[in-house]
């Protein structure tokens, strides 16, 4: 009997992962399309050999989320706060404008460890806490902040003298040119934003969370950082799986 896969997608600012799961696990095979370049005829080039029969989308792009959704071909259900999730959000004013990114790393988490809190570190940082109420697993907010990236692109778009860089750990404070100065100033900057930010949100809670970081820079950070207690590179689409799951067949159109 053929198995029966859903394909997830993840649209994300700078690019679109795919990946399939079963009602119970992820696939192993990811495959990638740069989120400025998506078309019908390269998403249907890129996923030729896949089989899947329904598709749930992750979007934070709207143009992207068209594009996708006219080119899959199969029903599809598109995650919003209003899916059916596996956490509460009645305690969440903003959860209308609460990006689907942030939602599906919420959902990753929302059955493990409480208080916990998913930091995922790609153009934007973004924190989402999730705490227990009364047993039940409830969405209690979180940050946005500036990626690394955007940290250093902004000073080499707006001055005249100063180059890009490829932001990476730096072992000195003490720049000794112009590159090793935009390396220390930018690391030791993002470290002590996250740090500090972690650091506020577990002292609003009362307590330490457990915290789970995802994103394309979350190996750079994690191992400077003691509050970071995992790193998962696929929990977005963990969040995903379990929130394909749970959508009702009627939500797939």
């Amino acid at each position: 009997m053929t198995p029966h896969y859903t394909l997830l997608i993840d649209n994300s600012n700078t690019r679109t992962k795919f990946m399939r799961c079963t009602q119970v696990e992820l696939m192993a095979e990811q495959r990638v399309l740069p989120s400025a370049k998506l078309s019908p005829q390269l998403i249907h080039e890129l996923l030729d050999g896949w089989d899947y029969d329904a598709c749930f989308i992750c979007s934070v792009v709207p143009r992207g989320r068209d594009v996708l959704m006219t080119s899959v071909g199969v029903p599809l259900h598109v995650l919003t706060h209003q899916s059916r999730l596996n956490f509460s959000l009645e305690d969440y004013e903003g959860r209308a404008t609460l990006g689907a990114d942030r939602i599906a790393n919420a959902a990753a988490i929302a059955d493990g460890e409480l208080p916990a809190m998913a930091i995922d570190l790609g153009t934007a940082i973004t924190y989402d806490v999730i705490v227990d109420r009364d047993a039940t697993s409830s969405f209690a907010g979180g940050v946005i902040a500036p990626g690394l990236a955007s940290l250093t692109q902004y000073l080499h778009r707006n001055t005249a003298l100063l180059p890009a860089i490829d932001p990476q750990v730096t072992v000195t404070a003490l720049g000794q040119n112009t590159k090793d100065a935009l390396h220390a100033g930018s690391m030791i900057g993002y470290l002590g934003m996250v740090r500090e930010t972690i650091s506020a949100l577990c002292a609003e809670l009362g307590e330490k969370a457990h915290v789970v970081a995802t994103g394309g820079d979350a190996r750079i950070v994690s191992p400077q950082l003691a509050s970071i207690d995992k790193v998962d590179a696929l929990l977005t689409f963990r969040g995903m799986l379990k929130l394909a799951t749970l959508q009702p067949r009627a939500a797939f159109k």
